[in-house]
């Protein structure tokens, strides 16, 4: 039986899997014994996938899932917690910015018997003024039209039971911000404090974090949509307001309404408004479409694993977390 699986993906990520694996392993057996990691090659463009292999032919723990391209970071890591057998999962990213022996700390928490899930956090993300102010402005307006608030400063690594990561991979959500998902999976979590390293610039950029923003606010809030209603109705209800007062003032002493500036203020206001109504709404109806299809939003190509290494099959709802082009045992 395996104790503990370890998940991590691959993208450029050649100078340090190597490195990654020998900590990475070497922290987890003194504590485990039995362990096994589960690679992810999230269609790498270097020879990660060569690297990852070569573990794999040397270590028979090493189960290597080979993507059929770049479905991106979140899709890669649900993907491989779907393959992961163990009776707990650690989670982390394969680019050293968190430290493998950290696991022992996650691990320290979780036996007070508490908790199903032990999370890390940062104690201030890494940036300048500029960064640290946008990131700020980006989690306030998440939190002011999202119906949950985002957990601030997660890093990637988590220690997670078997019974969690099953019902984290149930959800069929094709767009999502992964937080949120491990944030509303529920079960009894707590945080424990980590260094993150900043060995490497994000590879989050100022339009991918909109994209993100966007999307998981189209995806899991409905609050925007109420506060557009709500515009709306206040816009409708000042207008006939509006409407009334200069009918009267007419009735009453004769004024009657006039300016070029003011008709054409309020053309450019109440088109600009609708235009940005029917967008959000587009974006709403554009992201059902998505989901609706029910496409897999990850595709496996390959998997190999050792052939003394029985295959997990995914179960229940989660079967159509990814659909497998091949998977052999090697």
């Amino acid at each position: 039986m395996v104790k503990v699986s370890i998940v991590t993906t691959l993208y450029r990520s050649a100078p340090t899997i190597e490195a990654f694996y020998r900590r990475m392993m070497q922290a987890a057996d003194a504590i485990f014994g039995e362990v096994e990691m589960v690679i992810v090659n999230d269609g790498s463009p270097d020879n990660s996938l060569d690297i990852a292999l070569e573990l794999h032919r040397q270590d028979p723990r090493v189960v290597v899932v080979d993507l059929a391209r770049n479905f991106g970071h979140y899709k890669a890591m649900m993907t491989g917690l779907a393959q992961a057998r163990g009776e707990l999962v650690f989670l982390i990213d394969s680019d050293l910015e968190e430290n493998p022996e950290d696991i022992a700390l996650f691990y320290q928490r979780f036996q007070r018997g508490d908790s199903d899930v032990v999370y890390g956090v940062q104690e201030t993300k890494h940036g300048g003024r500029l960064a640290r102010a946008g990131r700020s402005l980006f989690f306030m307006l998440m939190d002011a039209l999202g119906d949950r608030p985002l957990p601030r400063n997660l890093v990637t690594a988590r220690l997670m039971t078997a019974d969690y990561v099953k019902a984290l991979v149930r959800h069929r959500d094709r767009e999502f911000v992964i937080s949120d998902l491990w944030q509303t999976t529920g079960f009894r979590q707590n945080q424990i404090q980590v260094e993150k390293l900043s060995r490497s610039p994000s590879t989050y950029s100022v339009w991918k974090r909109i994209d993100i923003a966007v999307k998981h606010l189209t995806t899991s809030s409905t609050r925007l949509l109420y506060l557009i209603f709500y515009l709306g109705l206040f816009i409708f209800v000042a207008s006939i307001g509006l409407i009334a007062f200069y009918l009267v003032r007419y009735a009453t002493s004769g004024i009657g309404v006039g300016g070029y500036t003011s008709q054409i203020i309020s053309i450019w206001f109440l088109g600009g408004l609708i235009t940005l109504i029917l967008g959000v709404l587009g974006i709403y109806m554009a992201n059902i479409l998505a989901e609706t299809k029910r496409r897999p939003y990850s595709v496996i190509r390959r998997i190999h694993r050792s052939a003394a290494t029985p295959v997990r099959e995914p179960t229940g709802i989660a079967s159509p977390l990814h659909a497998s082009a091949d998977s052999r045992r090697d």
